[in-house]
């Protein structure tokens, strides 16, 4: 293949345009949609696709960005956000409705600013990017998952939704060891 034919690739880890960062915003957004769904039992049907909708974008944005060559810093800061937004959102609003443990929702927001504030002050005192790590990723799925089922309840497995945040916060909490240390060192190298 001749070269001058190649589409240069575009691989400017500070730009914020991108159709990766965009997917993210949007599902940030589905979260009015859902809770809106959630109000009235015979909106559920829509509420579980735009669930749906919700867990593929959540994949789709970070293949989008590998695929394209468009990883970006403010991608990897958006794509949790996202995720915590959507989760947030709809678990502030069951647990207003009763529909869902406050211990959780207290935690997993606990849990999120506790890891956003070092973070931050990092970022603003280093060039330090953070990064997900595969036990948050995996605490968020399976947060999801706690979610879905607390929506959808299968009548023959009633401890689903329990098992699911149970298991959720062990990661989360093996997720927000790993911050911690990374935290440390990193604020070791500022001395």
């Amino acid at each position: 293949m001749n070269q001058n034919n190649l589409k240069n690739k575009i691989t400017d880890p500070s730009r914020i345009l991108t159709l990766a960062n965009f997917i993210s915003l949007l599902r940030a957004l589905l979260a009015i949609p859902i809770i809106y769904t959630l109000r009235d039992e015979q909106y559920l049907n829509f509420t579980f696709w735009l669930i749906v909708i919700a867990i593929l974008s959540d994949a789709l944005d970070g293949w989008v960005a590998r695929k394209s060559h468009n990883v970006t810093h403010f991608g990897q800061w958006l794509d949790p956000i996202s995720d915590f937004i959507v989760i947030l959102a709809i678990t502030a609003f069951m647990v207003y409705e009763g529909r869902f443990p406050t211990w959780f929702f207290i935690f997993y927001i606990f849990r999120y600013v506790s890891i956003a504030l070092p973070a931050i002050y990092l970022l603003n005192h280093t060039n330090f990017i953070l990064h997900s790590n595969w036990w948050g990723k995996w605490g968020a799925g399976i947060t999801t998952m706690g979610v879905f089922f607390h929506i959808f309840k299968i009548e023959t497995i009633p401890y689903l939704p329990f098992i699911c945040l149970i298991v959720a916060s062990y990661l989360l909490i093996i997720s927000w060891i790993k911050y911690y240390r990374t935290f440390i060192q990193e604020y070791k190298s500022l001395q």
